[in-house]
């Protein structure tokens, strides 16, 4: 018996795996494979483009969402995080949860694989990854660049789960990652060394935006605070002062060069009004990416586990 494959983070997924899970990601009509199922999705944040894109990935491969909030269900209030997914898992062919703890979804995933139930357990935002986030970068940047091997993506601003994710999956593809921010706000010394790890791609770091943001085929930016955050919103406008992504930074890009912001933006902080909506913008296809980032994702593992030995679990490389 195959292991279930879980996608907390990004590099869950080999390079060839992620390649494949974008190639479903783009096919006009899928096949039913959560027909007469459910996928679960549980909500400890608020949430927009991560609920309605996944409720409506899961329509598109013929199966029924379930939106649940906090309040609902009570994450280690009301009952274990463990027994959620225990009981989740009893309904559902996929469980999906958007959480404030990245140990929380591990716990999740543990939990559903001592009960044997084959349910994988999908990551919809922590506060260390959001692999369903790079995925819909990636398909951006395949549709717009023709992908990031050999290509220069440039992240300006805060170290957070975002930047993570999306430099672990540029590098495990063979691209560039640049990363610029202020002292202070950066990724740590062990997320670094994991995204150097990822794959045959390179890790840059910068101390300022001007020379990170020259010559990229993408320039990507979030917010300066984070939710949960919100306490230290001040101070992290003061320590950011002079990191906007303006129409004149993303003139330094190469010609091209695209504009991406996983959102919501706050215009005049991270990035200025007429770079998230001039020409080089392209953070509404990104947006929209989201929903079939999720549903590549999906399929491939609702198909994969469900066509034996040659699916997810059964492929050599995962994890490589």
């Amino acid at each position: 018996m195959t292991p279930t494959r879980h996608v907390l983070e990004i590099d869950d997924l080999s390079g060839p795996e992620i390649t494949e899970v974008l190639d479903l990601a783009e096919q006009a009509d899928p096949p039913a494979v959560l027909s007469g199922r459910g996928v679960a999705m549980v909500f400890e944040k608020p949430s927009n483009r991560t609920r309605n894109a996944t409720e409506l990935a899961v329509v598109q491969l013929g199966g029924h969402p379930v939106s649940l909030q906090a309040s609902e269900v009570g994450l280690d209030v009301r009952e274990t995080a463990e027994d959620v997914a225990r009981t989740l898992g009893s309904y559902h062919r996929v469980v999906c949860a958007r959480t404030f703890g990245h140990a929380t979804l591990e716990r999740m995933a543990r939990a559903l694989d001592g009960s044997g139930g084959g349910v994988p357990v999908v990551n919809l935002l922590s506060d260390e990854a959001h692999p369903c986030q790079a995925l819909a970068d990636l398909l951006t940047l395949r549709q717009q660049l023709g992908g990031v091997e050999g290509r220069t993506v440039t992240w300006i601003g805060d170290g957070n789960n975002v930047a993570r994710s999306l430099a672990i999956a540029v590098v495990r593809l063979g691209g560039r990652i640049r990363l610029a921010g202020p002292p202070g706000f950066t990724l740590a010394a062990p997320d670094l060394a994991r995204i150097r790890a990822a794959g045959p791609g390179e890790l840059e770091v910068f101390d300022r935006p001007e020379p990170a943001a020259e010559g990229a085929d993408a320039v990507a930016t979030d917010v300066w605070a984070s939710m949960g955050q919100e306490a230290e919103a001040e101070e992290r406008r003061r320590a950011f002062a002079g990191w906007t992504v303006t129409t004149e930074l993303l003139e330094r890009a190469a010609p091209g060069g695209i504009l991406l912001h996983c959102l919501p933006a706050h215009r005049g902080e991270e990035v200025s009004a007429d770079a998230l909506e001039g020409p080089r913008s392209r953070v509404w296809q990104q947006a929209a990416n989201r929903m079939h980032g999720v549903r590549g994702l999906f399929l491939w593992l609702v198909q994969g586990a469900d066509t034996g030995p040659s699916g997810p679990g059964g492929r050599p490389g995962a994890g490589a």
